[in-house]
């Protein structure tokens, strides 16, 4: 029966074994989410198809990347990608020379490997540090691996994809090791666990589409402290923050958001 005790029933069980609160989410499409998935399975509510599915590890692997969105690819909205190779690192670099970057809710790598590219594109040599990280582990561990199809390279220049790839198996593309280097992954949970601090550059970037905006507003809050001064989040194409002044920031360029000196 899909009610509201039962989906309270099911928000219950999906905390307890996996930390996601989906009280920090829009419940309508939430709801209408995993509803689709309960009619689908011919399940009689929400918390006997939870039930079911976590039985077998492999199939509640799946419902984890479902429900956590895991939609990505290389150089993601090229434009924007653009301005942050041409403008924004850039300016970043004149304060920092070595910069210290978080790519928050990584999904499979694919961001924080396209920055890993750029930097060295921009400052052949120079260390920096980039940290990845997303709340669903089986993710974490393709980002690792960092194996991708031609697919989720669509945005890649080919001379960009001949230089950093080595071509494997199954028609597929694996990340060089000076490339995957830079990049420090970690399991970590935007909506519950503690955040570092002295950022240059963080991406958040088509993550917070189903929080809700009290969420939205105290993410964006513990973002404005990890932020060095000067320092900048990029949001997605869909995720502009309308009351970034009020949270401390001021507009770099559309959808990138600065933290003043």
């Amino acid at each position: 029966m899909m009610d509201d005790k039962d989906w309270g029933e099911f928000k219950k069980k999906l905390k307890a074994k996996t930390e996601i609160d989906l009280d920090l989410y829009k419940e309508p499409q939430m709801k209408r989410r995993i509803g689709n998935l309960v009619t689908r399975g011919k399940f009689p509510g929400y918390t006997a198809y939870f039930d079911h599915v976590s039985q077998d590890k492999d199939d509640f692997a799946a419902f984890i990347e479902y429900l956590t969105i895991n939609v990505s690819e290389f150089f993601r909205t090229p434009e924007k990608f653009g301005k942050l190779e041409t403008d924004v690192i850039p300016d970043l670099l004149k304060r920092s020379p070595h910069l210290n970057i978080w790519s928050a809710g990584c999904s499979i790598g694919a961001e924080p490997y396209s920055l890993s590219i750029i930097l060295k594109e921009l400052t052949p040599g120079v260390k920096h540090r980039i940290l990845a990280s997303d709340l669903d582990i089986e993710i974490l561990a393709k980002a690792k691996a960092g194996v991708y199809n031609e697919n989720e390279l669509k945005s890649m220049k080919p001379e960009r994809r001949a230089r950093y790839f080595d071509r494997v198996e199954g028609g597929k593309f694996a990340v060089k090791d000076e490339i995957k280097k830079v990049i420090e992954f970690k399991r970590h949970n935007l909506l519950k666990d503690p955040f570092e601090s002295g950022f240059d550059l963080i991406l958040c970037r088509n993550v917070v589409i189903y929080f809700t905006e009290e969420a939205k507003d105290q993410l964006y809050a513990n973002f404005f402290k990890a932020l060095k001064p000067g320092g900048i989040l990029f949001v997605g194409a869909t995720e502009a923050i309308l009351n970034f002044r009020k949270l401390g920031y001021t507009s770099f360029q559309p959808f990138f958001y600065q933290k003043p000196l």
